[in-house]
């Protein structure tokens, strides 16, 4: 028994260690076999890295090299085949190697390419490490892209974003190695590259920021232009000083880390101002530059490089309409002239689109690109009483009738008591007539009855997405809005309710003409019933026809809002047709007052001239809406509902007589909206004015259209559940 048991126990153990011991072969072997595929990946990686080192440096030079210069033919069209922008003429300023600071070469050897005297035109070292963080990251954060390529890619490429042009890339600097040194490599591109503001090379980029020669240049300043070939238009101190800053900042501590400057240096550089020149004239051909700058960063969203888009030789074909953008052009400045606002600060904004389809028809950032570059479509100002459809949207969707009453009368919501122009009220009105002399207290006892919640919900889904305080005075337009984004959100109430995201570029091509890029189906959101499109274009109809903005007729169904902020600092004029919206702003880009300037004058006159040119062939179709029948307000109201009757007990069940009638003297033709301080949040003012009456012959009431013969449509909801 015992003998049997010690076999037992020999047996089991043997069998163990047969176990363990297959068990270590198989971990022995993974490993082995993951030991072997690192190192015949790492001897491939190298090998190729070798082979391609051994054919770029088997390659002949460039016969007359130094007789390249950039082609530059890139050409933005207008949808009616007009040239807007081209960029074949330009500023060039050859310079000789010898005549260039020291400190302007090594700030560009320090940020571009820090071993440019010690590759061959190639950094095998960057483009492993490079790949290696993109790897990691997952997405390109790291370029490896030496002097030498760069002047390649000017002088020689397309500018496809492919894997074989980065090997032609390499394959072409290889070449300029073979041909010329490396000082004169240097040299082609220091008078090659775009710098932009339209300069090609650092002499020609003095001139036009600093209107200095180049070995006039302070550190800061060669620091400022040496980090510019990186991204142009973003670094552009004229578009963004701030951010020229930075980068020159980013610049100059690389310059510290390459012991190219002292500490001291360092620190003194960082703290400079920049002092530009004053704004170059355009040194481009280009009819609306603003949209150019608008078009250009759009292709960067979509993979093209501001180099690549200067130097590529493409046909950009884009949505705007040359006629309508020349008219825009030449309104602004005869309107702003026509009123005395000849300061440069004293400036206007106009943006153009298709509720329909998205496409953008008017784009104009100012009244001279030449002296300021500053996009004013995209500043975020306050918008006044034109933000007031928007209030008034979110009471339609909370069921409130154009005519249903409203109390035209003073109001004190906590400690704010909004007031009138010239502390006039006219008591119970309906609410399309509030609307359409732009009564302030009507307005804030609107967003009072549906609440700030509901107001802000549908400003955001119509696509407004600047800060909106939660604050009452939010009803007068107290907070700022971006125009595009503004003129964006009235193109729901043009379209049924539907927000339609516009858009510049149709088509793309290269040089060869093949088609790169085509616009896709434009992308749109159904975010307010088509009931209240309907509604609120009605009421808006009026403010063209019988209120605000009567200065903004234009002879065929049109609607639209007038708006003033607080001293007359921000005006506007929103309006639309059936096919297309048009969004003016006027005023100071130092917020200063403009005493005499509504919404209802200059602005309304600048849309009057764009949306006579840009509607021109569209007929004078009226909307395809359901009939809302506007009660004449000389009638009697029947039963009408009183906005508020449901938390003031004392009009509970009581119907509303007809207000007394009101002469033509009362009734101004050109009413200004109440205004709020551009800064104002939650501590309004005590009181807001309101734009200026005409001495235009005053109508006798707002005009009331005829009834459809036509069955009314139904009227769906639209507006998310959210909202209701």
């Amino acid at each position: 028994m015992s003998s049997s048991y010690e076999k037992y126990k020999r047996q089991r153990a043997a069998k163990d260690i047969a176990r363990e011991n297959i068990s270590r072969k198989k971990e022995n072997k993974f490993f082995t076999n993951l030991k072997m595929f690192v190192l015949i990946s790492t001897a491939l990686v190298l090998a190729g890295f070798v082979a391609l080192n051994l054919y770029l440096s088997s390659l002949p030079p460039i016969p007359d090299l130094e007789e390249y210069k950039p082609n530059i033919v890139t050409k933005f069209y207008s949808e009616d085949g007009e040239v807007i922008k081209t960029f074949t003429a330009y500023t060039y300023d050859r310079i000789d190697l010898k005549d260039v600071p020291d400190e302007l070469k090594e700030a560009l050897i320090a940020t571009e390419d820090k071993n440019f005297y010690h590759h061959n035109g190639y950094d095998i070292v960057g483009i492993i490490r490079s790949s290696i963080q993109n790897v990691i990251a997952g997405r390109a954060v790291q370029g490896a892209s030496t002097i030498t390529q760069q002047l390649a890619r000017i002088l020689f490429l397309s500018n496809e974003r492919t894997l074989t042009r980065k090997v032609k890339e390499l394959e072409v600097a290889a070449r300029i190695e073979k041909t010329i040194s490396k000082d004169q490599i240097l040299e082609m591109y220091l008078n090659n590259v775009y710098l932009g503001a339209g300069a090609y090379g650092v002499s020609a980029a003095s001139k036009i920021y600093f209107n200095k020669k180049l070995n006039q240049l302070t550190l800061p300043e060669l620091a400022l232009i040496a980090g510019l070939p990186q991204a142009p238009s973003v670094y552009n101190p004229y578009n963004s000083k701030d951010l020229a800053i930075k980068r020159r900042n980013q610049v100059l501590k690389r310059m510290l880390t390459m012991k190219y400057i002292t500490e001291d240096e360092y620190n003194n550089a960082i703290k400079a101002e920049v002092k530009l020149s004053s704004v170059p004239q355009i040194y481009t051909t280009n009819k609306a530059p603003y949209f150019s700058d608008y078009v250009i960063k759009e292709m960067e969203k979509l993979g093209f490089e501001e180099t690549d888009i200067i130097h590529g030789g493409y046909k950009v074909i884009t949505t705007i309409d040359s006629k309508a953008q020349s008219a825009a052009n030449e309104s602004i400045l005869k309107n702003l002239k026509n009123f005395g606002l000849n300061k440069k600060s004293q400036q206007a904004a106009v943006f153009t689109f298709s509720p329909i389809d998205g496409r953008i028809i008017v784009y104009a950032g100012g009244k001279n690109y030449g002296e300021s570059q500053y996009d004013r479509v995209q500043s975020i100002r306050p918008p006044g009483s034109a933000f007031k459809p928007i209030v008034y949207a979110a009471a339609m969707e909370k069921g409130i009738s154009p005519n249903d009453i409203i109390d035209d009368s003073p109001i004190t919501i906590g400690n704010w008591s909004p007031h009138n122009y010239s502390h006039r009220y006219r008591g119970k009105i309906p609410v399309y007539k509030a609307l359409m002399i732009s009564s302030n207290v009507c307005a804030a006892r609107v967003i009072q009855e549906v609440g700030i919640r509901s107001v802000i919900q549908i400003a955001r889904v119509l696509g407004i997405t600047t800060p909106l305080e939660y604050d009452y005075t939010i009803s007068l337009g107290s907070n700022g809005v971006k125009l595009f984004e503004f003129v964006r959100a009235y193109g729901a109430f043009a379209n049924g309710g539907y927000v339609v995201q516009p858009y510049a570029i149709e088509r793309i091509e290269d040089s060869r003409g093949r088609v790169l890029y085509r616009a896709g189906k434009t992308k749109s959101s159904h975010q307010i019933s088509l009931k209240t499109a309907a509604e609120i274009t009605a009421m808006l109809k009026t403010v063209i026809l019988s209120g605000t903005g009567t200065s903004a007729n234009i002879g065929k169904p049109a609607a639209g809002k007038t708006g003033t902020t607080d001293d007359s600092r921000d005006a506007y004029f929103v309006g639309y047709t059936p096919d297309l919206v048009t969004g003016v702003w006027v005023g100071d880009d130092n917020n200063k007052k403009v005493p005499g300037l509504y919404g209802g004058t200059v602005p309304a006159r600048i849309w009057k001239d764009v949306m006579t040119v840009a509607t021109k062939d569209l007929g004078a179709n009226d909307f395809e809406y359901p009939v809302i029948e506007l009660e004449n307000y000389h009638a009697s109201f029947s039963k009408a509902k009183v906005i508020g009757d449901d938390e003031n007990p004392s009009n509970e069940n009581k119907e509303t007589a007809a207000p007394q009638e009101t002469s033509s003297e009362q009734i101004p033709n050109s009413e200004t909206e109440p205004t709020v301080n551009s800064a104002q949040t939650s501590a309004p003012a005590a009181g807001q004015t309101a734009e200026k009456e005409s001495n235009a012959p005053k109508p006798q009431g707002a005009p009331v259209p005829k009834p459809s013969e036509k069955p009314k449509a139904p009227i769906p909801m639209a507006v998310p559940e959210s909202l209701r």
